[in-house]
């Protein structure tokens, strides 16, 4: 009997139910009242209950109907959603964006990009993974993302698009109590070598063997920033962290960026990637011009010439 059911009777039984009456109902369909009033009595039919109580000079919605009217809004909203989806494929948007990003890239450029995404998409679901090293790169290789962000170093990425960003700046960084910290003179690559160095470990294959940035003889690893960044504060070790992570830490003395010897800026690639066979629709495309002039419009906090290392004194008074 329901496979009788229609939307245009579950759109009537909203609007009559709305705007109080048969013929406010017809206005607003542009349908005349016996139409919408036939309408009604067929879903009335349909559903073998009644969905208004007709007794007075305005139909009432029956208990039944109040619940009925309820159980359509939402067909009738899921309906519209998925109209909205097909029309969203059909003009070449993805039905679903994945991305997997390098915890290094700037997660508030990010948030920004897709506030501005879900503005412009309303309907396009979007699945973020925050992935350090070979992780990103894993979720493109599996199919599970579409998109990636992720640096490019030490890669062989055969059967992938690279399209290059501006570089992530990262700074040699340590707590103000730490040895390094309370050097008075430049850092020499010996006095790192001494030093423990927090490094990130991956869980994937991906970067094996590659060993870029390991400078001291002895390492501490970490499977996720966020935690090495917790250690690093802790004063457990040195590491080089990206500029825009740790730049409030630095102005607040929490740490302290040292002057190495050599005084070179550390410039991480980062770039979009994406299957080769596999390029991003509109909504990725849209995404990733968004995201460009962003990057473009503050490069001093995430990439360039990073700022000048800043002493602080010791919490021992060293």
């Amino acid at each position: 009997m329901l496979d009788r059911l229609t939307l245009d009777q579950l759109r009537t039984l909203i609007a009559v139910a709305e705007t109080g009456s048969f013929s406010a109902a017809g206005r607003r369909l542009t349908r005349v009242q016996s139409g919408v009033s036939q309408t009604i009595q067929s879903l009335e039919s349909t559903l073998g209950i009644a969905l208004f109580a007709r007794e007075g000079k305005t139909p009432v919605l029956t208990d039944a109907g109040k619940v009925i009217l309820n159980d359509a809004r939402r067909l009738v909203d899921g309906a519209e959603a998925l109209r909205a989806r097909a029309e969203q494929i059909a003009s070449d948007v993805e039905p679903e964006l994945t991305l997997a990003v390098d915890p290094m890239f700037p997660g508030a450029l990010v948030r920004e990009s897709l506030k501005a995404l879900a503005a412009r998409f309303p309907c396009l679901p979007v699945t973020l993974f925050t992935e350090a090293l070979g992780g990103a790169e894993q979720r493109l290789r599996d199919g599970t993302a579409r998109l990636g962000i992720f640096t490019t170093v030490g890669r062989a990425l055969q059967g992938l698009t690279v399209d290059e960003l501006p570089p992530i700046t990262l700074v040699p960084v340590a707590a103000p109590d730490h040895a390094l910290a309370r050097e008075k003179g430049p850092i020499s690559k010996e006095m790192l070598e001494a030093q423990v160095q927090l490094v990130l470990t991956d869980r994937t294959q991906i970067t094996a063997g590659f060993s870029g940035g390991v400078i001291s003889h002895r390492v501490w690893r970490f499977a996720d920033l966020a935690t090495r960044l917790d250690y690093l504060l802790a004063g457990f070790g040195w590491c080089n962290m990206p500029l825009h992570m740790v730049e409030e830490h630095i102005a607040a003395g929490r740490l302290v960026h040292l002057p190495l010897a050599d005084d070179q800026t550390l410039d991480l690639p980062i770039a979009v990637v994406y299957s080769t066979k596999h390029p991003p629709g509109r909504a990725g495309r849209w995404l990733l011009d968004d995201i460009r002039p962003r990057l473009a419009a503050c490069p001093e906090r995430f990439s360039g010439k990073a700022a000048a290392p800043k002493r602080a004194k010791s919490k021992r008074g060293s």
